[in-house]
């Protein structure tokens, strides 16, 4: 159980730092790049990780190493390093450099219409308890409560594992930028024996929500060409057929228009019987509020109106409700193009239509071959020789989460009753996190907590996104309650060596250390020379580095006292090093 003391260093952290913090990170509209071409020159991803780095590193955590690690041409990542506290104790019984890994994202949706008078994507605001703008909750809260969880353990002297970081600014855009980091800190990363992400849902606030499975995503944008120019509809409707018609036709192909379901065998997957078991639980807890919680129009004049029915869910049955959401395919239309303006809608037969698709896609779905099947039946035998496309933009597969260690399944347990009182839920959530697939495929014996503060309401993507402040505490001590019953052990420092050099990860605790070569290692690993505020010798931070297969170890040792940086390039063999101003430090 989390003592007093460290409950009430979350609450205190939440209420005197953390909710200020997140009110100027939603002042910042650091959009994700596929919203936001411009990224790089706007500068305001890289602000929002100068802004959480430097935050994180004034947390009392022992020994915390932080950077910013920016490869060419790609959105930034902040990596962060708190070596293990159990000094000399193996963790029952599991290898010792065993550790957690923290994952979020500081890159957000676009500003969306539709948020209430006196709300707005930019403008941070805190209606009862609850903290209003875009990104707070999805998912800029994450490296904030990741650091409370680890700092809250360390300075209440409770023991933990080595804890590392790694919060992306692409995850909004598919996290297409995410594999080259994940090959470029693989070695810093350790042995990862539990992977905690903060980017996901819960089904109330009024427990511990663990997320065992994630659907799948294809998106891409359908096209339909039937003449060169715009033409009266007057003259030619009759003769020639609506690009939009076409469209339609081409749609049945994907979806049944009547009940939502997709037609063809590669876009379904049969539900296990665990998480059936699980959707049964759940849906006896939420019951109603599972469909309740969205805004539903009503049959009367006005869109607020009371009066008349409001409009219908899918289903009303919680746990048909849940299935449909977590393991059953569904097509959205999302954009359009050709469309002109209400106000400028004239007599014409366009002469093209576009429609921007989104497929969600059971988590067991190979979300590739999805997209193939989708291309080939949207473009074979084209309505009236029509010129049709479907460009797929993404594809993403989706994540099943591998049994759960009776140990973690305890230390949920335990984390629930103490934060909040009742048992946690197991669910599945329909969303995508492209991150979790891919270190599940990386680390197979990893285990996993998926979890997050996006309830219902909280609109994640929509107008008047907000954070529920006290739940987002209660889910931070939970944490930190996971992180302290982990069975791992200490970790190692790194200690890579050549014919004339050698690079030590520089710690304020004793470390061990253990040998790192060519046949241990497909990485080259670089080394980061920053001055050390309070000592004369400069300390060195290992960035490794996805370019080579044999170990290279630069060092700068010219000038010691400035900060360097290290270009870290898939195509090249060597390290740029360039000055930085001190205490900045970042990799690129």
């Amino acid at each position: 159980m989390l003592s007093s003391t460290a409950r009430q260093f979350v609450d205190d952290r939440w209420d005197h730092d953390i909710v200020a913090r997140l009110s100027d990170y939603i002042r910042i509209p650091a959009k994700s790049p596929a919203f936001d071409p411009g990224w790089a020159a706007h500068g305001h991803l890289e602000r929002v990780a100068r802004d959480a780095l430097a935050w994180v590193r004034t947390q009392p955590v022992r020994a915390l190493q932080a950077e910013i690690v920016a490869l060419d041409g790609r959105t930034p990542c902040l990596f962060f390093d708190a070596p293990s506290t159990r000094d000399g104790v193996a963790g029952a019984g599991q290898s010792g450099d065993q550790t957690v890994l923290f994952y979020g994202h500081l890159d957000k949706q676009p500003e969306m219409t539709g948020w209430r008078a006196g709300l707005g994507p930019w403008q941070p605001v805190i209606q009862d308890g609850r903290l209003y703008g875009r990104g707070a909750a999805d998912d800029g809260y994450a490296v904030y409560a990741a650091l409370t969880s680890i700092a809250a353990l360390d300075t209440c002297g409770v023991p933990r594992p080595r804890c590392v970081g790694l919060i992306e600014t692409c995850e909004e855009s598919g996290s297409f930028d995410l594999p080259a980091y994940l090959d470029c800190l693989a070695a810093r990363f350790g042995q990862v024996g539990l992977l905690i992400g903060l980017d996901s849902g819960c089904g109330d606030y009024e427990r511990l929500w663990v997320t065992t499975s994630l659907r799948g995503l294809v998106g891409g944008v359908l096209s339909v060409d039937i003449l060169r120019e715009g033409v009266h509809s007057g003259n030619a409707s009759g003769i020639v057929p609506s690009s939009f018609r076409i469209l339609r036709l081409l749609l049945d192909r994907i979806d049944d228009s009547r009940t939502g379901r997709l037609r063809d065998p590669v876009f379904q997957s049969p539900v296990p019987p665990d998480r059936l078991e699980q959707a049964l639980t759940a849906g006896a807890v939420l019951g109603d509020r599972i469909w309740q919680q969205f805004a539903w129009v009503r049959q009367g004049d006005g869109p607020d109106g009371p009066d008349g029915e409001h409009a219908r869910p899918v289903t009303t049955d919680p746990v048909e409700a849940i299935l449909n959401r977590t393991w059953r395919s569904t097509l959205s239309v999302i954009g359009a193009a050709g469309l002109p303006p209400l106000q400028e809608g004239g007599n014409v037969l366009r002469p093209g239509t576009a429609l921007k698709l989104s497929v969600r896609l059971p988590p067991t779905v190979d979300a590739h071959r999805a997209a193939q099947r989708m291309k080939l039946l949207l473009e074979a035998d084209p309505p009236y020789g029509a010129r049709v496309r479907f460009d797929p933009d993404s594809a993403g597969s989706g994540w099943n989460a591998p049994p759960t260690a009776p140990w973690l399944q305890e230390a949920l347990e335990r984390a629930s009753l103490d934060a909040f009182g009742l048992q946690p839920v197991w669910m599945g959530e329909g969303g995508a996190i492209p991150f979790i697939s891919m270190l599940g495929e990386r680390f197979p014996r990893s285990q996993f907590v998926i979890t997050g503060v996006l309830g219902p309401q909280s609109n994640a993507h929509g107008p008047n996104e907000f954070l529920p402040i006290d739940y987002a505490k209660k889910l931070t001590g939970a944490i930190a309650q996971v992180v302290a019953d982990a069975p791992f052990g200490r970790s190692a420092a790194v200690v890579c060596t050549t014919a004339s050099n050698s690079l030590v990860s520089s710690r304020a605790s004793t470390t061990r250390r253990s040998g790192c070569s060519t046949a241990a290692s497909s990485l080259a690993v670089r080394a980061i020379r920053c001055g050390a505020s309070n000592s004369t010798k400069p300390s060195l931070r290992a960035a490794a580095c996805c370019n080579s297969r044999r170990l290279a170890c630069t060092r700068d040792g010219r000038n010691p006292s400035r900060h360097t940086e290290v270009a870290c390039s898939p195509a090249a063999d060597s390290a740029a090093v360039r000055p930085l101003a001190p205490g900045i430090g970042i990799t690129r």
